[in-house]
């Protein structure tokens, strides 16, 4: 590793801890002002940690304790290691060489799967319903993004994210590949929110209907645990759309002859604007103007019109290929 990787290896885990939870903020601030209110400040999700890092953890009587305690620390530590997998701007992932997008693809679904388990081992049977609505959700949308994974693989003819990331996409995809790229990135935008367990796919806490489900009986340090998860995640994977599909460095875009500590710094402004449009656009807009969706009809969404969406495009780049 060069020292400016070891050094992001250390550092950019906490950071992208910070990065969550202010994307976090803007997100909740921004999809206020959609629907014309004020909202809360974007430092508020710093505040939510604090509050519930200073509140008594409950494990309730009927929970698997060991189980109901442990879930929370391995999503934690899942969405962490995500970001040491994903290039940060024109640095390389610390773990480069130690895993590529089928670990990325494992690491989403842990993280997904630890509250799910943390959901049935908690005896409550809000968290019970919850955790199943999770899983059937899980099954629905994890093949189109599979299909998203391996259609890069043959486009590249390799899994590793810093080869997607050395060459963006649209410079190696002829016109039939490319249309294919499109409907891949189409589906990946669909997945993005169900991914999350954001709004119109969050059936599987549903407030109004089962009391935040699989996170029902969780409160304190557990809580705190999945809510800090929840803000990494959507970082990381609003990061990883860019990097799969807009790596394109803002130096080659203007021509910039820059070197050094300046050359960093604006290339890292540059990434972190992009995943911040990424953000809004896959997340809060979505969230914003779409009611729940029932958990039928999230499932006919993906395992239908999203698996459509995600094949074809597939059949292009393989075709184009």
């Amino acid at each position: 590793m060069t020292p400016e990787t070891l050094i992001y290896a250390f550092t950019f885990p906490v950071l992208g801890v910070f990065l969550g939870l202010v994307y976090k903020g803007i997100d909740r601030r921004f999809s206020a002002r959609l629907t014309s209110r004020i909202g809360p400040p974007i430092r508020q999700p710093f505040w939510d940690v604090g509050k519930l890092l200073l509140k008594e953890t409950v494990v309730p009587e009927n929970a698997v304790a060991w189980i109901f305690n442990a879930m929370p620390i391995v999503s934690f530590a899942a969405s962490m290691t995500l970001l040491l997998y994903i290039p940060f701007g024109v640095l390389k992932a610390p773990l480069e060489g130690y895993g590529d997008l089928v670990v990325i693809l494992y690491l989403l679904t842990l993280q997904s799967l630890a509250m799910a388990i943390g959901g049935f081992a908690s005896g409550s049977p809000f968290s019970s319903v919850g955790a199943q609505r999770e899983m059937v959700l899980m099954m629905s949308y994890e093949m189109p993004l599979a299909t998203v994974i391996v259609g890069f693989a043959v486009l590249y003819k390799s899994f590793s994210l810093t080869t997607i990331a050395s060459t963006p996409v649209w410079s190696v995809a002829g016109p039939l590949a490319a249309m294919g790229i499109l409907l891949l990135f189409v589906a990946l935008l669909v997945v993005t929110p169900a991914e999350l367990a954001k709004l119109p796919f969050d059936i599987a806490e549903a407030e109004t209907e089962i009391c935040e489900g699989m996170l029902a009986e969780y409160s304190g340090r557990n809580l705190a645990l999945f809510y800090l998860s929840d803000a990494v995640r959507g970082f990381a994977m609003a990061a990883l759309e860019v990097v799969l599909f807009f790596p394109f460095t803002l130096t080659g875009i203007l021509n910039l002859n820059l070197t050094g500590t300046p050359y960093y710094v604006v290339e890292a402004l540059w990434f972190l604007f992009k995943v911040l449009v990424i953000y809004l656009l896959a997340i809060t807009l979505v969230r914003t103007s779409f009611a729940r969706f029932r958990i039928e009809q999230a499932s006919r969404v993906f395992w239908v019109y999203v698996n459509i969406i995600a094949l074809v495009g597939l059949a292009l780049v393989w075709l184009g290929v």
